[in-house]
């Protein structure tokens, strides 16, 4: 740097430049005049594009000391560093710019002069960054990143001008325009090399951080937040804001005072995309403070009266956010007042109670209006899942606002609302009273929503020429038909009874909802032969659901309607098998029949002979022999019950199945099946390997002794209720254990462990008792005598059954050896049989090639014919001669 008070520098001490190109000696051979002012003049060029400039002397510049003649000349330098760099800055030079940016900004403290050139510093980042080399956008990454976030931490100067040009960079990072000029041997960086530079660097946190900076500066604020929009495009930038608490931030400046109301439109943009890209979770929770939802209350509440479309847009999308923060039963909206608010607009149309809350606002029922409708719909399910919330819905009559759409569409349009968005609001309204019903019983049962929905379903059901739309969400399959009605109305029922009300059930019951739900159940069968969807087969599922709860522990009403149910019922069970993996809702649909026969059939002998004339139990056993182990608790359970009746069992003995199995092998099988699945040790031929635990499954074995109180249940206890093998133990306890027809050895070993489950059991339980006790403390002599008397008898009971096992498998081999003798004894006979055969064809052939032969077989055959006459001469008696006389055959 210069003395102090001079008023000349030396070349080598101008700001940042070298000499000129002409004054500086170069070394090599001496060129002609011509050659010399060419080469010049190119070399010039060059330095004027590559840039001789030294940003480290520039650096140490800036950082002299004070006077008015030295900022001078680093104002001047700063000028010809901005003009050498109008075509960007190249990535090596980047960590000695922003070293000059800060320097620029703390000498705008005590001088505002700077404050131009760090401006035009600042711009010159938003044009593309210059490259050499294709590797340098990675070789220099760290360091872009390190200058990008330090191009943000900027936004501490003090300077509006600074701060908005600041934002304005970011935002020329989202523009793809290319520099008018390139320097010699640099290339322009990728489009979106600046935008992941930002996000390495983590600039969107930075920005968020700087927002109270500019609180109370509207302009400098709306350029943050405009810079912020273009940030939060991006999932990672989401992610950094929110870190930064960008939501609770942005939420609180919701309200502020904006007369051209970008302040809202930008901050509400912002926290929709924070939404999208984050969690809706981790939002919401940095929108449940109590400040917070009282700014989203008054803005919504401000815009809520606006007449612009953009106005409505706005209202709308607040009311999503306001949707998603009511789901949340910490978030405080009944404090704030907003639930009130927005029940009140939900349902003041329907009720006609004027309300101040309301007061000067109407619908316009444009689109915008529609989807505001739904959106409060949506808003008083999310309150629903609140307790605290109830008493407020059922202050304010949402209850007969809903009630308000249970009924027939008899006119074009209700209101102003076309008749496509009446269908609309009212399936929306009807699903919204499934959440609703539950919550407010009383209000239900007062409004008599119950014969409001039936009578609704009559009309879905009849012959009515009203056809659906079909254009919601909540419209989907109802195109020409009513069935979109009929699903949402029963889901309306199915959410009540599921609540088990005794008052409930009886006000259905007494309105003729079985009978009612029996037709729909034969209209939806009907219609699936046309076409089978899911949503017939969910209407059919539900409908089998609530049939199921009406008649549970009611006899009366299983005897008045068993008929009939079944006749329902007996085609769901004969439903094809290859329908289960449809992904339509067959295997729902299914388990519901299986459901409602347990709950609607099973108890009622009326019911249960009918069910056995329709050949009900050889259905239930096609079922069990598919081996769908998620059929197997239900139908068996169905089973076991219907043992009580005596002609039960002989239909399950009579079963035949594929290659003429029976019941009782098929029973095996799945007991077999299961412990393979449970792990419980067996031999190769099914025998009982541990005799101390002879049932124990490896999840059993594995589990240490952990003394439970008295009222809590034993690992054996619980492993009863986790599988199929107490029902299959009851169900030979029915069928007996002996003359079972279609048995193997191996089943017969099988059945001996079965026969002896119950004792097995108890030998676990028992076993449990003295493991725990031991943890605790020492028995009695007494006590442990007949603690050990005990285990012995349960592992006697074991080796018994091994004994017995073995006994079957010694019978077994002991009957095949015999039938392998039997059989070979057979082939033995055969085999003698074939050769005396083969000797008498070679004694005839010897016979009729040799005559001696023929002469020594003549003698033999008369003296044998000698041999066999009597001895004694009968008295008077004729002698017939044995010879053929002129007989010249060989036979």
């Amino acid at each position: 740097a210069r003395p102090r008070g001079s008023r000349s520098m030396s070349s080598a001490a101008r700001p940042g430049l070298g000499p000129p190109a002409s004054r500086s000696p170069r070394p090599g051979r001496q060129r002609s005049p011509g050659q010399r002012h060419s080469s010049d003049a190119s070399d010039a060029s060059q330095d004027t594009q590559l840039g001789s400039v030294d940003l480290d002397h520039v650096i140490k510049l800036l950082e002299g000391s004070d006077s008015k003649d030295l900022e001078k000349e680093q104002l001047k330098t700063l000028k010809r560093v901005v003009k050498h760099f109008e075509n960007g800055f190249p990535l090596k030079d980047l960590a000695e710019i922003i070293k000059i940016l800060n320097l620029c900004a703390e000498k705008m403290k005590e001088q505002e002069a700077f404050t131009k050139y760090l401006c035009e510093l600042i711009k010159l980042f938003g044009l593309p960054f210059q490259k050499k080399k294709s590797s340098d956008e990675v070789n220099y990454s760290t360091a872009v990143s390190k200058c990008i976030a330090e191009l943000g931490y900027l936004m501490k100067v003090p300077s509006s001008q600074v701060r908005i040009q600041i934002c304005n960079c970011v935002l020329s990072f989202y523009k793809t325009e290319l520099p008018r000029k390139l320097l010699s041997g640099y290339q322009p960086t990728s489009a979106k090399y600046k935008i992941q530079m930002a996000e390495l660097g983590k600039l969107a946190e930075v920005l968020v951080l700087s927002l109270p900076l500019v609180e109370n500066q509207l302009t400098e604020k709306l350029w943050v937040l405009k810079a912020l929009q273009h940030l939060s495009i991006s999932g990672e930038n989401c992610r950094l804001m929110m870190k930064a608490q960008a939501a609770t931030r942005l939420c609180l400046y919701l309200n502020g005072a904006d007369p051209s109301g970008q302040l809202v439109f930008r901050s509400s943009d912002i926290l929709w995309k924070l939404l999208e890209n984050t969690s809706k979770e981790e939002v919401v929770s940095q929108l449940s403070s109590l400040e917070c939802v009282h700014a989203l209350k008054e803005v919504f509440v401000d815009v809520l009266h606006g007449f612009r479309h953009s106005d409505h847009q706005l209202r709308n999308d607040l009311l999503v956010i306001a949707t998603l923060l009511a789901e949340n039963p910490a978030v405080p909206m009944i404090e704030s007042g907003f639930a009130k608010l927005l029940i009140v607009l939900a349902t003041f149309t329907e009720v006609k109670i004027l309300n101040p809350l309301v007061k000067d606002f109407k619908f316009t029922y444009s689109y915008e209006d529609l989807e505001m409708k739904k959106l409060l719909f949506n808003a008083i399910r999310a309150l629903s899942k609140n307790q605290s919330a109830a008493q407020l819905l059922s202050e304010n009559d949402v209850m007969p606002a809903l009630l308000y759409y249970v009924k027939p569409n008899q006119k074009p349009g209700f209101h102003d609302w076309s008749a496509a968005q009446y269908e609309e609001l009212q399936l929306h309204a009807i699903a919204v009273l499934a959440s609703v019903a539950p919550v407010l019983v009383d209000k239900y049962l007062s409004c008599q929503a119950n014969t409001l929905l039936l009578v609704f379903l009559e009309w879905c059901i009849g012959q009515d020429p009203f056809f659906g739309q079909g254009n919601s969400f909540h419209g989907t399959g109802g195109r020409g038909n009513k069935l979109a009605q009929v699903r949402y109305s029963l889901r309306v029922l199915r959410s009540v009874v599921c609540l088990y009300d005794d008052a409930v059930n009886l006000n259905l019951c007494d309105q003729g909802a079985i009978s009612q739900l029996l037709d729909i159940l034969k209209y939806a069968a009907n219609k699936s032969k046309e076409k089978e969807d899911a949503i017939l087969l969910e209407i059919q599922a539900d409908a089998l659901f609530i049939l199921s709860v009406l008649c549970e522990n009611d006899l009366h009403r299983k005897e008045l309607f068993s008929y009939e149910v079944i006749d329902i019922l007996i085609p769901f069970l004969q439903m094809d098998p290859k329908k289960l993996y449809s992904g339509l809702g067959h295997n729902c649909l299914l388990f519901s029949a299986l459901d409602c026969l347990w709950t609607c059939v099973v108890g009622c002998y009326i019911a249960e002979d009918y069910f056995l004339e329709k050949q009900g139990i050889f259905l239930l056993l096609d079922l069990l022999a598919l081996k769908e182990k998620n059929l197997y608790n239900i139908v068996l359970g169905i089973l076991v019950e219907f043992c009580d009746n005596p002609e039960t069992t002989l239909h399950i003995s009579t079963w035949r199945g594929e290659k003429d199995q029976t019941a009782a092998n098929l029973l095996i099988q799945l007991w077999r099946q299961e412990e393979l699945e449970l792990g419980v040790r067996r031999d190769q031929c099914g025998r009982i390997v541990d005799m101390k635990r002879p049932i124990a499954s490896s999840f059993q074995r594995q589990q240490k002794v952990v003394p439970l109180p008295a009222n809590c249940p034993s690992f054996a206890i619980m492993e009863i209720s986790e599988n199929i093998r107490a029902k299959l133990y009851s169900l030979f306890c029915k069928l007996g254990f002996e003359n079972l027809p279609g048995l193997s050895a191996k089943d017969f070993v099988t059945l001996a462990i079965i026969q002896r489950y119950i004792d097995f059991k108890v030998g676990e339980v028992w076993s449990e008792i003295h493991a725990e006790l031991e943890e605790e403390f020492r028995p009695i002599m007494p006590d442990e005598k007949a603690l050990q008397v005990i285990l012995e008898g349960s592992e006697n009971t074991g080796r018994a059954v091994n004994i017995l096992q073995t006994e079957i498998l010694e019978r077994q081999r002991h009957q095949e050896m015999q039938e392998e003798k039997k059989t070979y004894a057979e082939i033995q006979a055969i085999l003698k049989q074939r050769e005396m055969k083969n000797k008498s064809w070679e004694n005839f052939l010897t016979r009729t090639s040799n005559y001696e032969a023929l002469k020594k077989a003549k003698k033999l055959q008369e003296e044998s014919i000698e041999a066999s006459r009597s001895k004694s001469k009968t008295q008077n008696g004729t002698v017939h001669s044995t010879d053929i006389k002129g007989l010249h055959t060989t036979v």
